[in-house]
């Protein structure tokens, strides 16, 4: 019984810090949830946004702002809404880092769907390093390091918050991947940067290499040789991609890029971004048993 009431004690705390943070939000035929994290700032999902430029948040508390939309990243299915007036938005909640998030931790997944203000469940991360596709016209991508949890996300929840046990915002809900399952794009560093640049800009710029892989350990007597306990093994190489150009192939284990250690996904991906466009990048791969150097350049992701 003491173990429940700590358990209850611990979403309701969470709860009672997140939900008056978290606003349901009307942008043009859309409709979720939205995380303010900054001064005036909210941070939803892309596709819940669409090719809206404003809308409107509301709170719990019946406060009502008008919010314009700063920009969008379907490659990420992140958005930036921003208050026409600041002051009416609500301090803004406290960022964790979902990189130390472990399989088995407490969750609190808080939306504010219209007509279930103050929506609050709880659960566990069941998963994480998933993979989420997304895609942007002609551009595709995977979404990595993506959280799973069972905690129930209701019709509305997307671009609300995932909190941890101390009340950290972890992950932004995104996406039902089945029956008592949900989906979050973590808050990272890597995350924190595309919001960053869509406040500066509007927009991210990409580098694209062209590849798509999952973590593998390094064979023991390479890791014992080298001091390596994993990296990135390919399972596929695009066809004409800058990847493919530079000779990179599926089965590969990257080890290194831009000569810096990987060990999956993101470790890649927070490489790629706009100063990455078109210059020479080089990467370490085990092939066979054998180190193998390539330099590939990447072209702007567009």
């Amino acid at each position: 019984m003491d173990e429940l009431d700590a358990y209850s004690r611990t979403v309701s705390a969470v709860a009672a810090e997140i939900t008056g943070k978290v606003a349901a939000v009307r942008i043009g035929r859309g409709s979720g949830s939205a995380v303010v994290t900054g001064a005036g700032v909210l941070v939803t999902n892309a596709h819940v946004v669409g090719d809206a430029r404003g809308g409107r948040a509301d709170f719990g508390d019946g406060t009502q702002a008008e919010v314009v939309v700063v920009g969008t990243d379907p490659l990420s299915d992140l958005a930036v809404l921003r208050a026409v007036r600041p002051d009416e938005l609500p301090a803004p909640v406290r960022l964790g880092d979902a990189d130390t998030l472990v399989v088995g931790q407490l969750v609190v997944a808080v939306g504010n769907p219209l007509g279930l203000a103050g929506s609050v469940t709880a659960g566990v991360v069941s998963a994480v390093g998933r993979s989420l596709p997304t895609r942007s016209g002609r551009a595709g991508r995977v979404v990595e390091d993506v959280i799973q949890t069972d905690a129930a996300l209701n019709p509305g929840n997307s671009g609300g918050a995932l909190a941890d046990h101390r009340a950290r915002v972890v992950g932004i809900n995104t996406a039902v991947a089945g029956v008592g399952l949900g989906l979050a794009v973590p808050v990272n560093a890597t995350t924190r940067r595309i919001v960053a640049a869509l406040l500066a800009d509007g927009r991210v710029r990409r580098a694209y290499l062209g590849v798509v892989g999952t973590p593998a350990p390094v064979p023991a007597s390479v890791a014992e040789k080298y001091g390596r306990v994993d990296g990135l093994r390919l399972a596929e190489v695009i066809s004409g991609s800058p990847a493919a150009q530079a000779g990179l192939r599926a089965g590969d284990l990257v080890l290194d890029v831009g000569r810096r250690q990987v060990r999956d996904a993101q470790g890649v991906q927070r490489q790629l971004f706009a100063e990455a466009i078109g210059v020479p990048l080089p990467v370490t791969v085990l092939r066979n048993g054998a180190m193998v150097d390539v330099v590939a350049i990447p072209t702007e992701l567009g």
